[in-house]
């Protein structure tokens, strides 16, 4: 996907990581840490299925690309750790607090880098959603958690 900048406001708390040679990092995308590095949830390999590939991804969730990382050299990024960003997504309904998590591509074998989905549990979330989408919405507002950074999204208390 291009370059899409789509944080829309609240604290981004960033931090810099290496994105390593050879692996290209899109503004926007959601990234994981992966040996030290990070890199596009498209990156991740295949477990499988869907919740797999999820949970993978939200144990090692470090948050969205704030800069791009071109490939041919290992390169320092800012990446956001929190905040608000616009998401895109299938067409779907969103109600405050539904939690969010990554999508898989059309042939069901890898995330996307900058799509998501609702998810049911905590462990498969990367974060929550924060404006009510109408039935058909194609973008979603997620106030988004790195799992490694700031604990990841978390269950309410009963």
């Amino acid at each position: 996907m291009p370059n899409t900048m789509r944080w829309r406001y609240g604290e981004t708390n960033p931090v810099a990581l290496p994105a390593p040679a050879g692996t290209i990092v899109e503004i926007g995308d959601l990234v994981y840490l992966d040996a030290g590095y990070v890199k596009p949830a498209a990156s991740l390999t295949d477990l499988g299925t869907l919740m797999a590939n999820q949970q993978t991804f939200h144990d090692s969730f470090v948050g969205v690309a704030m800069q791009c990382a071109s490939g041919e050299t290992e390169e320092i990024i800012r990446v956001a750790t929190s905040g608000v960003f616009e998401l895109t997504c299938s067409p779907a309904a969103f109600e405050v607090g539904d939690l969010i998590g990554g999508q898989e591509n059309g042939t069901g074998n890898q995330l996307e880098s900058q799509r998501v989905v609702g998810v049911a549990t905590e462990n498969l979330a990367l974060g929550r959603c924060v404006k009510q989408a109408p039935a058909g919405s194609e973008k979603v507002l997620v106030d988004v958690v790195s799992t490694v950074v700031r604990g990841g999204p978390q269950a309410a208390a009963t």
